[in-house]
């Protein structure tokens, strides 16, 4: 089991914010009327990997909202005081119950509409033994011609996928971004 140091405390507020533009800012955000504490908000990072066996990728069913029934890589959210490498593992066991070995970083992408950084990594799985985790309904291990292309949860698995089939076989790639629109 990781050892985590310990969470500090949220701040103590009196708070009753406000909407202004903080001194030394130039964004607006809630601030406390009377202590000044001002609260961030801030991207959320996504984190997940293309995972293939022996030239097939794995996918996982969704079992959760939002796009449940639809299929997906192991991706989710990043912990707190988790590696981006250690998160992509972490969601590959929760979805599809395999253990994973990262390769490299594959892509960064960014989804400002949704205040989303994602990282994905590319890997290949230890084993071909998975099943479906919590948020899984199913996973399956697909050749390029039969992944289920209409079925696929958000436009950044096909931009994963298809960044996935560029680099086969390469080390010699800077991590993809968002395709041109």
């Amino acid at each position: 089991m990781r050892e985590h140091p310990p969470v500090p405390p949220a701040p103590k507020t009196c708070c009753e914010f406000v909407r202004r533009v903080p001194d030394g800012d130039t964004f607006e955000r809630d601030v406390c009327a009377t202590c000044g504490h001002i609260h961030y908000v801030n991207p959320k990072i996504v984190v997940g990997a293309v995972c293939s066996w022996h030239g097939r990728i794995l996918l996982c069913r969704r079992a959760i909202e939002p796009r449940q029934g639809f299929w997906t890589i192991p991706a989710g959210y990043l912990e707190e005081r988790e590696t981006p490498a250690d998160g992509a593992a972490r969601e590959a066991w929760e979805e599809a119950t395999v253990k994973i070995s990262i390769d490299r970083l594959l892509a960064v992408y960014s989804i400002a509409r949704i205040s989303q950084v994602q990282l994905i990594f590319r890997a290949d799985l230890v084993a071909a033994d998975f099943a479906p985790g919590i948020e899984s309904l199913e996973t399956k291990l697909f050749a390029w011609e039969e992944i289920p292309w209409d079925a696929l949860a958000f436009p950044s698995v096909h931009w994963a996928l298809n960044d996935h089939r560029k680099s086969a076989g390469r080390q010699d790639f800077a991590p993809f971004a968002n395709p041109a629109a």
